[in-house]
């Protein structure tokens, strides 16, 4: 369990950018790929469709970039401009994911960003609020 206030050293922040982005990318897409294709998520993306999707972890100096594309998740550019981007610590998309904070908290406390087109992100935000999070993840990151 992370402490509340947990932040990975600057050095990661400042490392981070000068690597390869593109493996975040792979990995959220894939990720996001299997949880759909095992119906772990069911939930209709479709107002994603064509869409550019940024995360980013601040204190990791990472970036994963995303489109939705014909029913599925796929990577993005780097370069490109994303539609939405959701910036946050990475002990605060931990706390997302475990569903140990509520989105709208780390909203209210800035310690989440939804950057671009606001409405994306908050319909985006709320899919995401009614999903279940799976065993395997919860168990994964506790």
């Amino acid at each position: 369990m992370l402490p509340p206030d947990f932040r990975l050293p600057k050095f990661f922040a400042e490392l981070g950018p000068r690597l390869p982005q593109r493996p975040w990318s792979d990995a959220l897409c894939a990720s996001l790929e299997l949880a759909r294709l095992t119906r772990q998520i069911d939930a209709d993306f479709s107002f994603l469709e064509g869409r550019t999707v940024r995360l980013i972890i601040d204190d990791l100096g990472a970036r994963a970039t995303l489109r939705y594309e014909r029913g599925h998740f796929r990577p993005g550019s780097a370069q490109a401009e994303a539609d939405v981007s959701f910036r946050a610590a990475l002990a605060d998309f931990i706390k997302l994911a475990r569903r140990s904070e509520d989105p709208d908290t780390l909203f209210f406390q800035r310690k989440l960003r939804i950057e671009g087109d606001t409405e994306l992100g908050l319909q985006l935000k709320n899919l995401l609020d009614t999903i279940e999070t799976p065993a395997w993840v919860s168990h994964l990151l506790a």
